[in-house]
């Protein structure tokens, strides 16, 4: 019998995470998820309670990794862990309070995880760490300034660790994730153009995660687009 593997998911409460876990169990996957909403997280692991292992957890708070690693023994081993952790808004005050909430959980809870599941990893000899960033990541953003800012710092920074793991011998993958707009609770009801469920995200996903992809685009067409962002000059790209 072909022993199933197992996944954490961070951020699983709702969005995409939600998807995710849902879309992990269909793939035979025992999966933790965490979140803040510990009502949320309990509704989603009744739907399968013989896969879905839960822990309520801030991963901004000082025991989130000892969360994670409860998690982990719980589910008695790990083979991927996904961050789906994520925030950002509009800012047109430049309110700084607003920017470091999302610094807090974008830039430096993001990085305290990373640097858990690689060292974990290494560790292990192997596994699968996967973040979702952003097309943001690509270029500053005036009215989001802190969550461009800090998609950038995570795609960068996804980077680094999969240059560390192709210099090391373990068997590691880093993918990093960069959706477009997908239709989740961040896009607050507004009208967006290439926009994607997040069950059609949560399947991308998990396809590109068996393929052991570096980066992927949710939609695929959002390659595209971000290739043009990147490219736009600065004549053009200032006045958009």
């Amino acid at each position: 019998m072909n022993k199933s593997k197992k996944a954490i998911i961070v951020g699983a409460s709702s969005g995409i995470g939600k998807a995710l876990a849902r879309e992990l169990v269909k793939n035979n996957y025992s999966v933790g998820i965490t979140g803040r909403r510990d009502e949320l997280l309990l509704k989603l692991q009744k739907e399968h309670p013989e896969q879905i292992h839960y822990i309520a957890s801030d991963c901004t708070k000082s025991n989130a990794l000892e969360d994670i690693e409860k998690l982990t023994k719980e589910l008695r081993g790990l083979d991927l862990f996904i961050i789906s952790a994520g925030r950002g808004t509009i800012n047109l005050k430049l309110d700084f309070d607003l920017e470091d909430k999302i610094n807090k959980l974008n830039v430096i809870a993001f990085t305290s995880l990373v640097n858990w599941g690689m060292l974990f990893f290494e560790k292990q000899g192997y596994g699968h760490l996967a973040n979702i960033s952003s097309v943001a990541s690509q270029r500053g953003g005036g009215l989001a300034p802190a969550y461009h800012a800090s998609k950038a710092y995570q795609a960068s920074y996804l980077e680094g660790m999969a240059q560390r793991a192709a210099h090391s011998k373990s068997n590691i993958y880093v993918t990093d994730i960069r959706p477009g707009f997908v239709r989740t609770p961040m896009l607050q009801g507004k009208e967006m153009f290439w926009t994607s469920t997040k069950e059609k995200a949560a399947v991308q996903i998990i396809k590109a995660i068996k393929r052991k992809k570096r980066i992927i685009y949710i939609t695929k067409r959002w390659r595209f687009a971000a290739w043009v962002f990147r490219k736009t000059p600065w004549f053009i790209f200032k006045k958009m």
